[in-house]
């Protein structure tokens, strides 16, 4: 497949940014006015984090993840195809598309609380009660969105709990309350960055 290469733009940046938002505020707009507990996970919740401290060591993230309760999966599929979501099952992950021509890369993608997003998992993710009201829609509080990310602990996890780490967020007092495998895989990334 030919790349087409577009002409460089500080205005195809900013669009990114801007549509990354755009389709987080209408999602989670929408699970409000549908009165469905909700708390945004993932890269977007750690960069609202991280903004609060240093918005120069914001990292984009195109996807928007959301932390949903299971029993709720068909008043939130309602929701969201009520502002123009499309739903698909993609690799076993509930996503919701941005429109007829939209792509699995920027799509709303659900998580569900109290519950392993892999079987490997160590521990359940958080409840969407963990959460705190941020300006445009509620975020995982601090504590449960590392745990979140040293649950799963790829290479996206990895990289956001750094992003916290850099801002001082995080800190050597974490690792004592964490279970010990959490606390193992925050240490390491404490002692060793760049692991």
């Amino acid at each position: 497949m030919a790349v087409v290469l577009q002409d460089f733009s500080w205005k195809r940046m900013i669009e990114a940014v801007e549509a990354v938002r755009e389709r987080a505020c209408r999602a989670t707009a929408a699970l409000q006015r549908a009165g469905i507990p909700y708390a945004v996970a993932g890269g977007n919740a750690v960069a609202a984090w991280v903004a609060r401290v240093d918005r120069a060591a914001v990292r984009n993230t195109q996807d928007v993840d959301i932390l949903v309760r299971r029993s709720d999966f068909d008043a939130v599929k309602v929701a969201l195809e009520s502002v123009r979501f499309v739903y698909h099952l993609i690799d076993g992950i509930d996503c919701f598309i941005d429109g007829l021509n939209g792509s699995p890369r920027d799509a709303v993608h659900l998580i569900f609380a109290g519950e392993k997003v892999r079987p490997t998992n160590p521990l359940p993710a958080a409840d969407v009660t963990d959460a705190v009201p941020a300006e445009e829609y509620t975020v995982l509080s601090l504590e449960a969105l590392v745990r979140m990310s040293l649950n799963s602990f790829g290479r996206e996890d990895r990289m956001h709990l750094r992003d916290l780490l850099d801002v001082c967020l995080l800190d050597n007092s974490w690792p004592a309350r964490l279970s010990p495998e959490h606390a193992a895989r925050l240490q390491q990334l404490i002692d060793d960055p760049d692991s």
